[in-house]
């Protein structure tokens, strides 16, 4: 499997920022890594064996980075306008920087003149990042998968709301999205999959809270709960990617 690592100075960020690329060509996958994780644990937890089939077949090169939630969501003993304004420049980092780097990248790699979208992966609050970021964007993003996630931005800034906070609190900016945004649309053309267990560690009601208000926006997303046994952890994350990937990679509905 090709790798490749960059260490880039982001202006958003105002520091260096680590990725890791897997796979030689293909469409872009991103992915991010569980609460406080960094770029290497997509290898260093091996969900690149789980990723294998597809980015050993050239159907996708995956780009993992790091968080900044130390400095965030994980911040509890911190300014809460701080954190949530340093967590938009991380969004910001991404949509701005992360993005168009992909972008080109797999345009080059793969002789395209232009893509379309970036499929966002993420398990834990991994997953949390992943949804908000396609729900906040689907003019960048057209797939996700999101695994075990937390919907709201309470488990990270608690009571506290402002402006940001509540731009990065799916399970609120979309119960107020009207029937009518254009938003709802871009979504139904896509492909989502949420899926969380009902064993041990995981929130399944955080879930069941987001789909909910999908059902009543009529924002069409695969959401699936997996059984009892089904725990908050890696090998179970790993059946979930060979489960849900080929229906977002080969799905006939156009991005």
């Amino acid at each position: 499997m090709e790798t490749q690592y960059y260490k880039q100075y982001s202006p958003a960020l105002n520091r260096d920022m680590e990725c890791k690329v897997y796979g030689s060509q293909g469409r872009p996958v991103l992915f991010i890594p569980c609460q406080d994780g960094r770029f290497y644990d997509f290898e260093n937890y091996h969900m690149t064996d789980a990723w294998a089939p597809f980015i050993e077949s050239g159907q996708v090169m995956v780009f993992s980075i790091d968080t900044i939630d130390k400095e965030t969501w994980s911040n509890g003993g911190g300014d809460p306008r701080w954190r949530i304004e340093r967590y938009e420049a991380w969004i910001r980092y991404i949509t701005d920087e992360l993005v168009p780097f992909a972008r080109g990248m797999v345009n080059e790699r793969n002789g395209w003149t232009g893509y379309p979208g970036i499929f966002v992966f993420g398990a834990s609050l991994g997953a949390t990042h992943a949804a908000n970021l396609y729900f906040r964007r689907p003019d960048l993003f057209d797939r996700l998968l999101a695994l075990s996630g937390i919907y709201s931005a309470e488990y990270g800034f608690g009571p506290y709301m402002d402006d940001l906070v509540y731009l990065n609190s799916p399970v609120h900016y979309l119960a107020n999205l009207p029937g009518d945004h254009p938003y709802i649309e871009l979504y139904n053309r896509k492909k989502a999959v949420i899926c969380v267990g009902q064993g041990p560690w995981e929130r399944p009601d955080d879930t069941r809270r987001l789909h909910d208000i999908l059902r009543r926006k009529h924002i069409d997303v695969w959401v699936d709960y997996w059984g009892y046994d089904c725990s908050h952890d890696w090998p179970w994350w790993y059946k979930q990617v060979a489960y849900f990937v080929p229906y977002l990679l080969y799905s006939d509905q156009a991005a």
